[in-house]
């Protein structure tokens, strides 16, 4: 079968975080310093020596929302013992990961690689946070744009050499060949200096959402140049346009929320604006129902991030559900 994706092993530098942050240190690429840790008592004992802010992540896969920023050592010992004890994220919070807190600027990386062919795309800042200014708990994205502002080829280039070239070339030497699409989750220090915060063995999401639009190649001769090894002979083209998605949530979001709700107003958006569907269903009789937490991405293009970014939030208004949560600060860049 021709498949574009990475196979189990190589997707570890995903589901596994403390696989991820050994491979990054064993093969020097950039990244936070700090330790992984099985035993609660010896992860509370690495906590007291940080200095707060802290950040605690789960081992394992959890919907986007197993990493705690710890504002203090008693928080961080709160969060330890919720993940490790309470298991309030299951089985992925058998193991953690204590690490220092980067300042910079958050942005996501993605490369095409059949392995040995690396070609970066677009990239794209998400927010995860559910409020405005950043505030309140992480979910699985509440909104995206590209590119950018303070991209640049020179910084995309140190990208490609010391963190995304390193860690499909690592994972070979580790016997773990990685076919697909490789997602860098980065911190950008001082707009030019970056490290590595986590990978995806997938696109992103809500990230993939202003990326993809973008694109002016086929998608799927991409998809076959990986699969066929063939990456090389590619030439791939993207569009200079700006790209803004916002998501609309579930009430209560990414706490309880309720679902089954009719959403109205889908065809009242106008014609050159996206509504990708993600926590929805169609009812018996016909109707978008909400299903689930983030329920759709409203996404827009334009000449640059503004008109983008005014088009979406004028249309997102005639899209409605009872309880319905947007951020209206998204490519709200100051």
């Amino acid at each position: 079968m021709a498949v574009f994706g990475a196979s189990q092993g190589a997707a570890e530098i995903e589901s596994s975080k403390v696989f991820a942050k050994e491979l990054m240190q064993k093969h020097g690429i950039p990244c936070a310093q700090s330790a992984s840790f099985s035993d609660l008592e010896k992860a509370k004992a690495y906590a007291q020596g940080q200095t707060p802010p802290i950040v605690i992540k789960a081992d394992g896969l959890a919907a986007g929302k197993g990493v705690i920023i710890a504002e203090s050592v008693p928080q961080a010992e709160e969060a330890l013992t919720a993940i490790m004890k309470a298991k309030s994220f299951g089985p992925a919070g058998n193991r953690v990961v204590v690490e220092e807190h980067l300042h910079g600027r958050e942005m996501s990386f993605f490369s095409f690689t059949d392995g040995r062919t690396v070609v970066p795309t677009v990239p794209a800042c998400d927010y995860k946070r559910i409020y405005d200014d950043n505030q309140g708990p992480n979910t699985g994205g509440m909104g995206s744009y590209s590119p950018p502002p303070f991209y640049s080829e020179v910084l995309g280039h140190i990208i490609s050499k010391t963190i995304m070239e390193p860690a499909i070339l690592a994972l070979a030497d580790e016997g773990r060949q990685y076919k697909g699409i490789l997602y860098g989750g980065l911190m950008i220090i001082n707009n030019k200096m970056p490290k590595a915060i986590e990978f995806n063995a997938r696109f992103g999401d809500p990230e993939a959402q202003v990326v993809l639009p973008r694109l002016k190649t086929d998608l799927v001769d991409i998809m076959m140049g990986v699969v066929n090894n063939e990456l090389d002979k590619m030439n791939i083209e993207w569009s200079d346009d700006a790209c803004v998605g916002v998501v609309m949530a579930s009430g209560g979001y990414p706490g309880k929320y309720q679902t089954g709700f009719h959403i109205s107003g889908l065809d009242d958006v106008d014609k050159d604006i996206m509504v990708f569907h993600a926590g929805t269903r169609v009812s018996p009789e016909g109707q978008i129902m909400t299903s689930g937490g983030r329920i759709l991405t409203v996404v827009a293009t334009g000449k640059d991030l503004a008109e983008a970014r005014e088009k979406v939030y004028k249309n997102i208004t005639r899209i409605q559900f009872e309880g319905c949560h947007y951020r209206k600060d998204i490519a709200d860049i100051k």
